[in-house]
């Protein structure tokens, strides 16, 4: 049997003339062929420099030219670096105030007005007058998202 040397990683093996012939008799393993046929390239991550292999066709569909590692670290580079001001779908000429970050500055507890509710990922801030610019203390009030829509949408009074 011919030695022949693997077109992927260069180790020399054995294979079956008929191999040859056939047009086989390539690659020393599976893994080595898988390697192979991949027509791809490693690409850095724009986040975190990490290598991250991409297919030709994630090389042509990228619309921004950059390559991620991870979904996190797109999601990273989206909100803080992409989608921020007045590039950001819920921008309001500049007028927005973090409301949530007030009530914890001045210690309101964290409880839903309406339904008593306690689980800070379903809290927002509510202004009462339902002006987003008057934040006063007096002006907001925790309420659970479902309350929430229930206050605008149904005229329940808080």
């Amino acid at each position: 049997m011919p030695d022949v040397g693997c077109k992927s990683c260069g180790n020399v093996f054995h294979a079956k003339p008929s191999w040859i012939r056939y047009g086989h008799g390539k690659y020393c393993s599976p893994m080595c062929q898988y390697e192979g046929r991949r027509a791809g390239k490693t690409v850095p991550c724009f986040i975190c420099k990490k290598e991250a292999y991409k297919p030709l066709k994630q090389l042509k569909a990228s619309k921004s030219g950059k390559y991620f590692c991870s979904k996190s670290c797109q999601t990273l580079w989206r909100n803080t670096i992409v989608f921020v001001g007045p590039r950001h779908a819920n921008w309001k000429n500049g007028e927005h105030v973090e409301c949530r970050i007030i009530m914890q500055k001045h210690k309101v507890e964290q409880v839903c007005r309406l339904c008593s509710c306690k689980d800070e990922r379903v809290l927002c801030v509510h202004h009462r007058d339902r002006d987003r610019k008057n934040n006063k203390i007096s002006n907001l009030v925790w309420l659970c998202y479902n309350c929430h829509h229930l206050v605008h949408n149904h005229k329940v009074q808080v």
